[in-house]
């Protein structure tokens, strides 16, 4: 990984300052004349010390950075280190991507730690719709990144099979309610048999999880390693046992016939009920218990995808945990809410009036590569409008088809030669890749490792598909201006290695966001 080499080469380089690893900060330049990479550490130093110009530190750093890696050095502005990288250091990236083939980019980052990963959790209350797709993908994604790093991973479904929501479904399938509606709604009335709105709303929520849940789950390309219900908490009385173990931490008291949880004391901004005065226990009470759960199956770190509905209950579940020995372990990501539009008129979506496109309807009409790659183009916590009209283009304006084609193509151009071994053969001799565009292919093949590895500390999975769409692009400006194939037999050997680690590159990423890498278009 090019960013932690380079932090080991400046912290070499800066020994005469009181400094960790963890403080160097690699950055990429907004334009290409501040180099390919560049650091702030003499600025960060400066800090320590009073009346020290912080340029002159960056030019002594700079003086005594010696790596074979790095071409030169320049010092900028306030303080800031550029650092340009070798051509050959680049030139020998090439052999390396191709040899390490499928690994590339991979690690052992989190080896012997265990990752759970929880998504799409919706309630069984009718089919998946556009927002479960969002953080369905992400939670996907991400699972398959943690792998990459070595982490072992869980994907798990939580199904929230008790409380009001499951009453108000089986209220309107017996026709006492209406707060959901729909043609669905219409069809479980005919199959569901129990006459209580309790009893019938259980019925039916194991039917919509067996026939439109799972199903769309399979169509969305994902597979769970476990399916965890609400009601198996209390059939295990393990939500009675988490409020004993509140108690015992001096952290419940009663008020008004009801139990409450202390978090104000913990730094929320009130305290939380987890018994009702009714005697029934709240989500509350059920999220600490499920969360426990978890950890006690043995998971070092626990991620959550939310929905923006959620975003109140974060602070309280992190307190209770902390409270009780788990601080620091779990992680909630919230999913902000889908606008779906085609061109400039909106969608019009609500799941309780039954006015809603469903996920598996999405993906029939775009496509499943279409979908995930969309899906994961924007940060979870931005809204985001979903662009009907582009993901049904089949056109380079479509940034799938984009990143697809520059794979297809490079596919075509192999299938020209005799062997593909030829175009991976450590004989080549790839000091011949000297242009610009061919450099520059380089540098963004060798940012892959840093990203992945990345996105398994910060969850930013929005970086695979702006990677993917940019060194397409690096590949289509090399394409546009230089030949791969042609008289002379060593640079044409050259060229095909490069474009075999571009390919091979391409496939890992779209293969951790799930989306195929067709050799024909």
């Amino acid at each position: 990984m090019i960013k932690q080499v380079l932090k080991s080469v400046i912290l070499k380089a800066a020994t005469d300052y009181n400094i960790n690893l963890s403080d160097i900060e690699i950055l990429e330049p907004r334009a290409e004349k501040f180099g390919d990479f560049a650091t702030s550490i003499a600025i960060k130093i400066a800090k320590n010390y009073e009346k020290e110009n912080p340029q002159r530190i960056a030019k002594d750093i700079a003086g005594k950075i010696k790596s074979e890696m790095i071409e030169k050095c320049e010092v900028a502005g306030p303080g800031f280190i550029n650092i340009f990288l070798a051509s050959k250091y680049l030139q020998d990236q090439v052999s390396k991507i191709n040899n390490d083939g499928e690994k590339f980019g991979k690690s052992d980052l989190g080896k012997n730690k265990k990752i759970q990963v929880e998504f799409i959790s919706a309630n069984p209350t009718g089919p998946l719709t556009l927002g479960n797709g969002r953080g369905g993908f992400m939670g996907d994604t991400l699972a398959n990144v943690l792998f990459a790093c070595g982490y072992q991973v869980d994907r798990e479904y939580y199904i929230n099979d008790i409380g009001n929501q499951i009453k108000a479904l089986g209220e309107a399938i017996l026709g006492e309610g209406k707060k959901y509606k729909g043609d669905y709604i219409r069809d479980l009335s005919k199959k569901v048999k129990s006459k209580t709105a309790k009893m019938a709303g259980k019925e039916a929520a194991k039917i919509i999880i067996k026939e439109m849940v799972k199903p769309a789950i399979k169509k969305m390309g994902i597979k769970f390693d476990n399916y965890a219900c609400e009601s198996d908490l209390y059939a295990e009385n393990k939500v009675s046992k988490v409020i004993e173990n509140l108690k015992s931490e001096d952290l419940t008291y009663g008020k008004a016939g009801a139990l409450w949880f202390g978090s104000q004391k913990l730094g929320d901004d009130k305290d939380r009920v987890l018994k009702r005065k009714d005697g029934q226990f709240t989500y509350f009470a059920s999220d600490i218990a499920y969360h426990l759960d978890k950890f006690d199956r043995g998971y070092d770190k626990v991620i959550d995808f939310w929905g923006a509905d959620h975003f109140g209950y974060v602070d309280r579940l992190k307190l209770a945990l902390g409270a009780l020995g788990f601080k620091d372990k779990l992680e909630i990501i919230i999913v902000q809410l889908v606008r779906l539009v085609e061109g400039e008129k909106e969608v019009k979506m609500s799941k309780r009036e039954g006015k809603y496109v469903t996920l598996e309807k999405l993906i029939d009409e775009i496509g499943l590569d279409v979908a995930r790659f969309f899906f994961l183009m924007n940060a979870a916590g931005t809204h985001m409008d979903f662009d009907l009209k582009l993901a049904k283009e089949k056109s380079q304006k479509n940034p799938v088809y984009y990143v697809q084609y520059a794979f297809a193509r490079i596919q075509s151009i192999l299938a020209k030669v005799s062997s593909k071994q030829q175009a991976v053969s450590s004989k080549i001799d790839f000091s011949l890749l000297k242009e610009k565009e061919e450099l520059d292919l380089i540098k963004e093949l060798v940012k892959y490792p840093d990203l992945v590895t990345d996105i398994a500390q910060n969850y930013q999975v929005q970086g695979l598909p702006f990677y993917a769409m940019k060194l397409a692009d690096k590949f289509h400006q090399f394409y546009e201006k230089h030949r791969v194939i042609s008289k002379n037999d060593k640079l044409t050997a050259a060229r095909l290695g490069l474009i075999s680690a571009t390919a091979q590159v391409l496939k890992n990423c779209l293969g951790l966001m799930g989306v195929s890498t067709p050799k024909k278009m």
